[in-house]
């Protein structure tokens, strides 16, 4: 690895903070940050053998794994590094992955269950700026009131508690796999993301500083 840009792939439950790990990695060695939505947005009108991704977006479907697949390819084929947040969703994703890419390293971020349900669960948004906060992390100087611009804060109804429980389920029955896939494989690490983000950063770079040891 040593002669060109990391390649990674951060994996881990919703709330693990893999966006916020992975802008992280992005900024320090100036890799592409590819997450599955952005590259779908940026690709909506590519035609693949099953249509456009624009076609299920606009309908409210899950795109198909061979679309998904070939935009992710795409992306990162123009990419000297990069690190791939949010893909693979499941077991062959990972399979088509390792067939079109050679991976640096592969990261897990583990939090605890409890911990992960805290953190989903305590976001507000601004609902005029979109600014977030946290009730416990990062909370607004006057409560429900947005520092920035004023606006009310409020609870995303995909950060109730039974919508984040249904979330954490699902990532176990579909990606928990792909963690699995991976596990055996010397560019794998698993990264105790229950501490302060900059701490976990540090984690997280020493295991890719590792990878070009």
């Amino acid at each position: 690895m040593a002669d060109r840009s990391p390649r990674v792939l951060l994996l881990g439950p919703p709330g693990a903070g893999k966006g916020t790990q992975s802008g992280n990695i992005a900024e320090e060695y100036g890799v592409e940050h590819v997450t599955t939505g952005d590259a779908l947005r940026a690709n909506k009108d590519m035609e693949t053998e099953y249509g456009t991704p624009r076609e299920y977006m606009e309908a409210g479907d899950l795109v198909p794994d061979p679309v998904v697949n070939e935009i992710v390819e795409a992306a990162l084929s123009d990419a000297d590094g990069f690190v791939l947040d949010g893909y693979p969703r499941n077991r062959s994703q990972a399979e088509f992955l390792a067939d079109v890419a050679e991976l640096d390293a592969v990261v897990s971020l583990t939090v605890p269950r409890e911990e992960l349900v805290a953190r989903l669960t305590g976001r507000r948004v601004c609902e005029d700026c979109g600014r977030n906060y946290h009730v416990d992390y990062d909370p607004p100087e006057q409560e429900g009131v947005c520092d920035d611009c004023g606006g009310a804060l409020y609870q995303r109804e995909d950060d109730t508690e039974e919508v984040v429980e249904n979330r954490l389920e699902v990532f176990e029955e579909n990606t928990r796999p792909v963690i699995e896939f991976y596990a055996d494989r010397e560019e794998f690490v698993e990264v105790d993301g229950d501490a302060a983000p900059d701490e976990v950063y540090e984690r997280v770079r020493a295991a890719i500083d590792a990878a070009d040891a």
